[in-house]
């Protein structure tokens, strides 16, 4: 039997129970002290903390509920269970309203009370991680989470391409960090001061993708009521990031490539070209070998913006990362949502760190929000986790079942939610395995008023 190694405090006016108590609790590896009353259970608490109070409820002077509440005034972080012979419904509403950790009936059901203990013992080991967890935090010098050996080679990429004002190129899967790196890259570089614009071009239909990149006139295109200035322009003297590079429109990339050779860009139905000072960085998660093979990526445009390469590593890369992360999204949403969750349970965390991560840091951090919000405040339960994480199956591998009679565009809605819920909402794996273009993926949905 495992050892509990916890600071325990029984407070009893009855002698026998206390010693009893004591021993038992000693048997199991707590340090034990006593305390007959609520007064000597404060000076003691005064004196040295402890990691759990357990308190009879009637005792002479002051109560054990009345205890509770003036310890908890003093700590809200200070833990207590109540003990009672004479329960009832009405005094177990009062403790735990007041704070108690639990409320247990005399004699002690000690295989309950054990299983009481564990999971404190559990909290205390997951504070002690947490609290190193926020020293790493404080220490960490980036947005990019992480003290695996992938993680800090990357960083230390970032500054050497900081360093200089040369073009770079991201590859990664969706959701690894892609931008967060490119404004990194940004903000460690001289152009800090200057705009950092962000260009997708798959979340954009193709018809628009050229109008974004370089701006236009008013009256250049039906729908151009007013002249407005393009990313090149709006980005000028500081970086711009063209993500989803492999997604470029083709016969928009020989004028894209012109115009970063040129340092010159014109506004559709203007007549005149401007000149602008802009670093550009790309990123794709495709493999840009198989975009140039497949026609989709020029290979002249590749090479003028392929000076520096990084590789984002996938979240299976950096597993030891994921308590980390967990607990940077953690302090994030509890700030964003008021929450105040206090962390997240052991067996909660381990399951975290099977799952596969298809839309890798991205979901992670869908996830935790997720937890927190149906949390709430306490601690991420596994009951709070998808329901696809708490019980990892080899769904991936079934085939898909359509319903009876199911028409045409059936078969294709249930195919595209059904192989985007098997991908973690992962848009760009869906359309990896489903062998489509991630704006089909985005069309459909939005088609389906789910975009």
């Amino acid at each position: 039997m495992t050892e509990l190694a916890l600071d325990l405090l029984v407070v009893d006016d009855e002698p026998a129970l206390r010693e009893v108590l004591a021993l038992r609790l000693s048997g199991w590896g707590c340090r034990v002290r006593t305390a007959a009353d609520a007064k000597e259970a404060d000076a003691a608490l005064r004196q040295a903390g402890a990691d759990l109070v357990l308190s009879d409820v009637v005792m002479p002077g002051i109560s054990g509920i009345d205890l509770l509440r003036v310890l908890r005034a003093r700590d809200a972080q200070q833990r207590v269970v109540l003990m009672t012979a004479h329960a009832n419904v009405d005094a177990a509403v009062e403790a735990m309203k007041a704070g108690a950790v639990d409320f247990l009936t005399k004699p002690i059901d000690y295989d309950a009370l054990r299983a009481l203990l564990e999971r404190v013992s559990a909290e205390r080991r997951q504070r002690d991680n947490d609290r190193a967890l926020d020293a790493q935090l404080g220490e960490t010098p980036s947005a990019l989470v992480g003290e695996s050996r992938a993680i800090r080679d990357v960083r230390a990429q970032v500054l050497r391409v900081a360093s200089s004002d040369a073009s770079a190129l991201l590859l990664g899967e969706s959701g690894t960090g892609k931008e967060v790196t490119a404004r990194m890259i940004h903000e460690a570089s001289a152009r800090r001061a200057r705009p950092f614009v962000a260009l997708n071009a798959a979340a954009l239909p193709d018809g628009l993708v050229e109008a974004e990149l370089f701006g236009h006139e008013a009256g250049a295109f039906t729908g151009a009521v007013k002249a407005r200035a393009g990313c090149f322009e709006l980005a000028n003297g500081g970086t711009l990031l063209l993500d989803e590079l492999a997604e470029m429109p083709v016969a928009l990339q020989p004028k894209l490539l012109r115009v970063l050779e040129d340092g010159r860009v014109r506004r559709l139905g203007a007549a005149k070209e401007v000149d602008f000072d802009v670093r550009v960085i790309a990123a794709t998660n495709r493999g840009v070998a198989e975009a140039v093979s497949s026609g989709r990526l020029r290979s002249d445009l590749l090479y003028r913006l392929n000076v520096f390469e990084i590789v984002l590593p996938t979240l299976r890369e950096r597993e030891d990362d994921i308590p980390l992360l967990v607990r940077y999204f953690l302090k994030q949403v509890n700030a964003r949502h008021g929450a105040s969750v206090e962390g997240i349970r052991e067996e909660a965390l381990a399951l975290l760190r099977a799952w596969h991560w298809p839309g890798n840091v991205r979901e992670l951090r869908n996830v935790v929000e997720r937890a927190v919000v149906m949390a709430g405040e306490g601690w991420i339960e596994v009951t709070h986790l998808p329901p696809h994480i708490q019980r990892p199956t080899g769904d991936r591998d079934r085939p898909i079942e359509l319903p009876a009679g199911a028409t045409l565009a059936d078969a294709e809605r249930v195919l595209v939610l059904e192989t985007l819920e098997r991908a973690g909402h992962n848009k760009a794996e869906a359309a990896r395995r489903l062998g489509l273009d991630v704006k089909t993926i985005r069309n459909k949905l939005r088609a389906w008023g789910l975009g």
